[in-house]
């Protein structure tokens, strides 16, 4: 009974320890490998490079006023129509008590010349009369008082101009602010009893508002140093505006010959005409992005970029010629959209082609590209983003 105890024991032993050699000599053998594969495809490769920037109007013009004081009255409000000439506003004018202190003492001072002068000329009206006066005394008396009434009116203008700012009435008035163009209202800064200073040699003045030609709007905006040279002058651009579902055309008109430092880069400033569409009305200040297309291709066959190897600086694939079978080929390359990369030679449409390990996900990864439909291939409106 003890022998067969003990042989049990050593049976069981041995098969233990041959399971668990068993085991590990199993789990060390590797897994056969399968590669992925993705297919050649035919459609419309476009590079790009995208500018930033927002729509802002061609023209557009601050209202100044031409004296000091407190905004009496406002006329207008942002989206108003406006003419050449229009009222925007009324200005009070405030004068200071020493201007005014001056301006009317003179006025007292040239009424009395006046008196004084009226009271010589009828003297000597009355003594050329009785024939005791010559003629040249009385034109001289007749002269001076002129004078006087000259200066008297002067000081009473310069007086009405302290108080008032005009001597022209409403029309004419320095106190009323009207519009120098044509156009809307786009922003009115100030309300009713603000203080405005007056636009003079020292100093810009205050705006009262701001007009613009809303009919001719312009998008502005930055490119890259290292993109700049691959645009020029009359390319259409794309123009995606986040308040608008459809995206707008523009014409480029614009390219600055010198770049400004932003954030550590450096950025040329563009402009570019916007094409209107129907009765879609574009505000000024929306931010919006620019596609401008450096080079298309359409119905080419492409693939993508992370599928394409290197040996020595020349490109290859491995494409499928069996199952788990792959065939090192040489490629010519193409476009590149930065994504994909149009293969002028060495594939064929629907070829498989292996997907390197270090080739991230398969797929198109997430790009706008698209695959032309059979029956028109070469001709699909599909774009790269």
């Amino acid at each position: 009974m003890k022998r067969l105890l003990s042989l049990s024991l050593i049976v069981a032993f041995v098969g233990l320890v041959g399971g668990t050699f068993w085991f590990l000599w199993v789990k060390s053998q590797k897994k056969p490998v399968v590669f992925e594969t993705e297919k050649a495809e035919i459609g419309d490769l476009v590079k790009k490079t995208v500018a930033t920037g927002a729509i802002v109007p061609r023209q557009e013009v601050e209202i100044k006023p031409r004296v000091s004081g407190v905004l009496e009255t406002i006329h207008v409000e942002p989206g108003d129509p406006i003419k050449q000439g229009d009222p925007i506003a009324k200005i009070q004018i405030i004068p200071s008590a020493q201007v005014l202190n001056r301006a009317e003492s003179e006025l007292r001072s040239k009424k009395l010349t006046l008196d004084n002068a009226r009271r010589e000329l009828d003297r000597a009206e009355t003594s050329f009369a009785k024939g005791v006066l010559p003629q040249a005394e009385l034109d001289k008396a007749r002269t001076e008082h002129s004078l006087a009434q000259q200066a008297d009116q002067l000081a009473t203008s310069e007086l009405q101009i302290v108080r008032e700012g005009s001597t022209g009435g409403a029309k004419n008035s320095n106190v009323v602010v009207t519009s120098t163009v044509n156009g809307m209202v786009i922003d009115v800064p100030v309300k009713v009893g603000f203080s405005v200073i007056e636009s003079n040699n020292f100093n810009p003045g205050t705006t009262i508002a701001v007009v613009a030609d809303m009919n001719d709007m312009i998008f502005l905006g930055q490119v890259d140093e290292s993109e700049v040279g691959k645009i020029k002058e009359g390319m259409t651009l794309k123009l995606k505006i986040g308040a608008l579902e459809e995206p707008v055309e523009g014409k480029l008109e614009y390219i600055a010959p010198k770049g400004k430092e932003v954030e550590g880069a450096i950025q040329f400033e563009i402009r570019a005409a916007i094409v209107r569409k129907g009765d879609v009305f574009i505000r000024a200040g929306y931010s919006a992005n620019a596609d401008i297309v450096l080079d298309e291709r359409k119905g080419a066959l492409s693939i993508r970029e992370a599928l394409v190897q290197f040996d020595a600086g020349k490109p290859f694939v491995e494409v499928e010629t069996a199952t788990q079978s792959f065939d090192k080929r040489p490629v010519k390359l193409g476009l590149s959209d930065g994504i994909r990369v149009e293969v002028l030679e060495g594939v064929k449409a629907d070829e498989k082609i292996k997907i390197p390990s270090n080739a991230g996900p398969g797929g198109n990864g997430g790009q706008q590209f698209r695959q032309a439909p059979p029956r028109a291939r070469g001709g699909g409106g599909a774009r790269s983003g």
